[in-house]
């Protein structure tokens, strides 16, 4: 199966680091040099390539930036592939350029493919991509949390489904749980809020206002309220139009344009203009005519009675009550009631809600509890078989007698869920608290690898437990940074064998002090500084024939002429070589 492969990795004023190009290569690639000579940027410059925190320290005194550009080659349909060019980046001939830029003041910018990215999309291709372990990842595996996780990932789908099914009915059951807590702490208020609702309700539907009332009635109070005067403009209008049946001698409108008109309709036969125009003046005559008419009965019909006046003020009054509380006018009045209604509904039903929330919680808490047992059941079966391949692995590590195995507890909790007859306590990852433990030899009681394992076998515990997930969820690259820690003799040995073993599945980056571990190596490294104390390009270079004797030699004695070291050296690469 075509794999990916980290080619190459250009380091510019990153820690010690001047401007050095990390070449790699496929199989087991080891990276050595003197204590401080830089070796462990690499690590921090892949780091920082697969979406690390960027920290601006890092950046070398008096640069402004520290760039790191890497290239990875990937095989076609390649989920890294997919995820690159959802983003917009472009493989050069099925290599994908990564780089990152770190700036002193801390500002981070990333680039994939030539397109700039968010530095999350980097973290996200790092999963399928490459797997970094270095000091930090080391004590991590003490946690019980990355134990657990480390259990449920070489679990598979075995753990997956049934924890994806937990998770969901857990956050249903969180959901329901914060309402409830939420209905039952803020009782007294909602409470308060149903009566202040009620009292609201109560004193609109006593007045009973209907849409537009209040713009009615104050038209009709302005009408009231000047009566006299309307009346009075009336009568007058329709005397000087209709004429006054106590002054028959008056000229009014009317009587003078029929006049108009009666003068005209005599000669209009003779012109047809003249004509019309006799025809509009007896339209004026008509309209006139109707006019007059409406103030007639405009004047009858108009209403002066005090006492209406007095109730449309009244009605008027208890409209301005309501629009003083609950809106602007009466058609918000009506819309504050209408929700103040249906808000009502909803506060008064909470005993109902309660009653069915609680009933939904108590029969998700029983769902969590089974799906929770599932989870249990799952994980003890790949514990077993997890334990037994680590075990497997420490025996080629030379930790032939050690044995490792996992404790999966639970803790009662009266307000947890119910997992084989007992309350327990519970989280989103299930009811179990899995911990990792290690008898380093026969006799020895099984404890936890926080207490029971020294820096050398934490070392070698990390090492097999990533060998056993490469037979079973592979990544393509592997970087260590000091794997073997507090290893030296057989053990180094050992750790060097399985570490060319894991190599010829997958690329294996190894940044090591161990000769025993680099004499494995298919590509050695050396990273050196200047007389300045920085590494340029020159400073990192691939080591052969001679060169790689002499720099085994320094790593054995100290002494890179030492007949003894070069001796023991040529011992050591004759032995790998033998081996593989």
């Amino acid at each position: 199966m075509v794999m990916s492969v980290l080619e190459e990795m250009r380091i510019r004023s990153l820690g010690v680091i001047d401007d050095a190009v990390v070449e790699l290569s496929p199989g087991f690639t080891a990276v050595t040099g003197e204590t401080g000579a830089g070796k462990t940027m690499v690590v921090t410059s892949l780091g920082l390539l697969l979406g690390g925190r960027a920290d601006p320290a890092l950046v070398r005194i008096g640069a402004k930036n520290a760039v790191v550009e890497g290239r990875i080659s990937v095989p076609d349909g390649a989920s890294a592939v997919v995820r690159a060019e959802e983003a917009g980046a472009e493989l050069d001939d099925g290599v994908l350029l990564i780089s990152r830029t770190v700036s002193a003041e801390g500002r981070s910018r990333a680039h994939l493919g030539g397109r700039s990215v968010p530095v999350g999309l980097l973290a996200e291709l790092a999963d399928d991509l490459v797997a970094v372990h270095g000091q930090t990842d080391q004590q991590g595996l003490l946690k019980l949390s990355r134990q657990r996780q480390a259990l449920d990932r070489y679990a598979g789908d075995a753990v997956a489904v049934p924890l994806a099914k937990y998770a969901g009915a857990y956050r249903r059951l969180r959901a329901i749980s914060n309402e409830l807590d939420e209905i039952t702490t803020r009782a007294r208020e909602r409470a308060q809020e149903a009566d202040m609702l009620r009292f609201g309700l109560d004193e609109i539907a006593a007045v009973e206002p209907r849409p537009g009332e209040d713009v009615e009635l104050a038209a009709e109070a302005e009408r009231l309220g000047h009566a006299e005067a309307l009346a009075s403009a009336a009568t007058a209008a329709h005397a000087a139009l209709a004429g006054n049946p106590e002054d028959p001698e008056g000229i009014d409108a009317t009587t003078l344009v029929a006049g108009a008109h009666r003068a005209l309709e005599a000669v209009r036969s003779h012109d047809a203009a003249l004509g019309a125009l006799a025809g509009r003046i007896g339209e004026i005559g008509i309209l006139l005519g109707d006019v007059a008419g409406e103030l007639a009965g405009y004047a009858d019909d108009l209403d002066a009675d005090p006492l209406r006046l007095a109730a449309v003020e009244e009605r008027r009054a208890a409209l301005t009550a309501l629009t003083r509380k609950y809106g602007e006018d009466v058609g918000t009045v009506l819309t504050w009631a209408e929700q103040g209604a249906a808000r009502l509904l909803e506060l008064d039903g909470d005993d109902d809600r309660l009653g069915a929330l609680t009933a939904e919680r108590d029969a998700l808490r029983a769902e969590l509890g089974g799906l929770a047992q599932a989870l249990t059941d799952a994980r003890t079966e790949a514990a077993e078989r997890f334990a037994a391949a680590v075990t497997a692995e420490l025996a080629s590590l030379a930790m032939p007698h050690a044995r490792v195995s996992f404790e999966i507890r639970q803790t009662e909790d009266p307000e947890g869920v119910e997992v084989g007859g007992r309350p327990v306590s519970y989280g989103p990852a299930g009811v179990d608290e899995v911990e990792l433990l290690l008898a380093p030899h026969p006799g020895a009681p099984p404890r936890p690898i926080a207490k029971g394992a020294s820096g050398g076998e934490l070392s070698r515990v990390m090492l097999a437990v990533e060998v056993v997930f490469a037979g079973t969820d592979p990544v393509p690259t592997y970087l260590f940074d000091e794997v073997d820690a507090g290893v030296g003799g057989k053990a180094a040995v050992e750790i060097g064998r399985r570490l060319a073993k894991l190599a010829k599945s997958a690329q294996v980056v190894v940044v090591t002090h161990l000769p025993q571990v680099a004499a494995f190596a298919d590509r050695q490294l050396l990273v050196e500084k200047t007389n300045d104390g920085s590494v340029t390009r020159s400073g990192v270079k691939v080591l052969e024939g001679e060169e790689r004797v002499r720099e085994l030699s320094r790593m054995l004695a100290g002494q890179e002429d030492s007949e003894t070291a070069r001796a023991h050296a040529e011992e050591l690469l004759a032995a790998a070589r033998a081996d593989g």
